[in-house]
């Protein structure tokens, strides 16, 4: 099974749509890494060899960042937009949408579940 930057990728996935369960990697930087390697994309993950793996792993580690240290980094540019007291950090502090997205209506993903009298009601 292979093994890369703390992601266990599925055996019977192409490996270029494997490459995409690592967090920081989309499929035009999966194909990226892959061409780089010299790997076919349609090979499967069960499919490679060590070395073809090692391959992958030491062009992810040199020109990408992945999984922990990607979360860590984007978490604390939303940390820093929320001290310095930006547009887009007070919504991130109200729990509000940042992008410009229309709250009269919609956004229940990121405001929660409604309130008011008329949920009260309906229990």
């Amino acid at each position: 099974m292979a093994h890369i930057a703390g992601v266990e990728l599925p055996r019977d996935k192409r490996i270029i749509v494997g490459l995409t369960y690592i967090h920081g990697i989309g499929p035009s930087s999966s194909a990226r890494i892959l061409s780089k390697a010299g790997i076919d994309e349609d090979k499967r993950v069960k499919d490679l060899t060590v070395d073809e793996e090692k391959k992958i792993r030491e062009i992810i580690q040199t020109e990408f960042v992945v999984e922990g240290e990607l979360r860590t980094q984007v978490a604390m540019d939303i940390k820093r937009l929320m001290e310095i007291g930006c547009y887009r950090g007070q919504r991130h502090k109200k729990g509000m949408p940042v992008r410009g997205q229309r709250t009269h209506t919609n956004a229940r993903t990121r405001r929660g579940r409604r309130k008011g009298s008329m949920l009260a009601k309906k229990k």
